[in-house]
């Protein structure tokens, strides 16, 4: 008896040892001794291949557009004007290439605030350039800056380029006011992008869990609600009027332009959610995780990164179907503008769901859009 128990104590021992060896040690609950290596691979590759060298570009252009206002303050003319406006354009494309990047220190500055909260609100630009003074900290002022301010005061002050450009030559108004506006940008930015060429890098690739302050899972929270709120409510839904039943254009994004550039504002958006997912060929990214780990469609038992896949591709190409003026389209063409939320929503499920109970992340943000 004696020996039968010491037997059985001792294949108890063993195969408790071999479930403690392949528990994940970073506490993420999904089995397998090489996923804290794999997640750190993974973080280092978003690190130092995508959110620097995204930063790097976008910096760039951020030089750029402030070179460019300050030379049409400085001279206010029609050739000046429209060099800045290029030079808006430019960075305000860029910017889509890295506005999902709400975590780490963008998160803490609130950086998309100062950046990208639209519609621009006119009535209160108007009043601050009246005052002397103005706090771009306050909640007051968050659509008060940022590109969307900058589509105004550069294409929505007055009719045609002659009178804007007027328009500044004769106040100093709004000559400080743009000056201030690009020098609020920079300062904010600056701050992000100092910090990721800092300390800060390292400390996201070394937080390797799983757990809600986990590098991983600020990132999939972050690329979930920027997909779902920002990019398919934002730039599509609310100006369809999918929320709230009466389609809304002036909501747009870069209202005050229109033409071509809200389309390839969002198409670009989009086009950079669905590369991040798929990272680059042989790097890791979120689809090679998803499939080392083996996730399938509950529906379909495909490969979950292949469906997900699939139906970014279809959203992306409803999407693009809207042009060439997104302002048209939502006003002549609302259904199809609505189809293109829908598809987008049905992506929408399968990353905030699918995605993230694969990986096995909380997710920590409260969508109330109403959907």
């Amino acid at each position: 008896m004696n020996k039968t128990l010491l037997l059985a104590c001792a294949l108890l021992l063993a195969v408790l040892g071999i479930i403690s060896c392949g528990k994940d040690p970073n506490g993420g609950g999904t089995p397998g001794p090489d996923l804290a290596v794999d997640r750190k691979a993974l973080l280092t590759q978003w690190a130092d291949s995508l959110v620097k060298p995204g930063y790097q570009r976008f910096n760039d252009k951020l030089v750029a557009l402030k070179a460019k206002t300050t030379a049409f303050t400085a001279a206010p003319t029609p050739a000046t004007l429209v060099e800045a406006r290029q030079a808006w354009q430019a960075a305000y494309v860029e910017w889509q290439k890295v506005e999902l990047y709400e975590f780490g220190p963008a998160e803490q500055v609130s950086l998309r605030n100062h950046f990208n909260i639209y519609p621009a609100d006119a009535a209160g630009i108007n009043a601050n350039i009246t005052r002397v003074t103005y706090d771009f900290e306050v909640a007051t002022a968050i659509p008060q800056q940022g590109f969307p301010a900058l589509d105004y005061l550069l294409n929505g002050i007055a009719s045609g380029d002659a009178a804007i450009a007027q328009q500044y030559a004769s106040s100093a108004g709004h000559r400080r006011y743009l000056t201030d506006v690009v020098a609020k940008m920079e300062q904010t930015f600056g701050t992000v992008y100092s910090q990721w060429n800092g300390s800060y890098r390292d400390t996201f690739v070394g937080n390797t869990g799983t757990d809600a302050s986990s590098s991983l899972s600020r990132v999939i929270n972050a690329y979930s609600l920027y997909f779902e709120r920002y990019l398919r409510a934002g730039k599509v839904g609310i100006p369809a009027g999918t929320m709230s039943g009466v389609p809304r254009p002036e909501k747009i994004e870069a209202y005050y332009i229109k033409g071509s550039l809200p389309l390839q504002l969002a198409t670009t958006a989009h086009t950079t959610v669905q590369q991040f997912f798929n990272g680059r060929a042989g790097q890791p990214s979120l689809k090679s995780y998803l499939n080392a780990l083996g996730a399938k469609d509950s529906r379909t038992n495909q490969p979950l990164a292949d469906i997900i896949n699939a139906q970014l591709g279809v959203s992306y190409l409803q999407l693009s179907s809207l042009g060439p003026d997104l302002y048209t389209t939502v006003t002549a063409r609302n259904a199809d503008a609505v189809a293109s939320y829908n598809e987008m929503q049905k992506a929408v499920r399968m990353i905030k769901v699918d995605m993230t109970s694969a990986l096995g992340i909380t997710v920590t943000y409260v969508d109330n859009d109403g959907d």
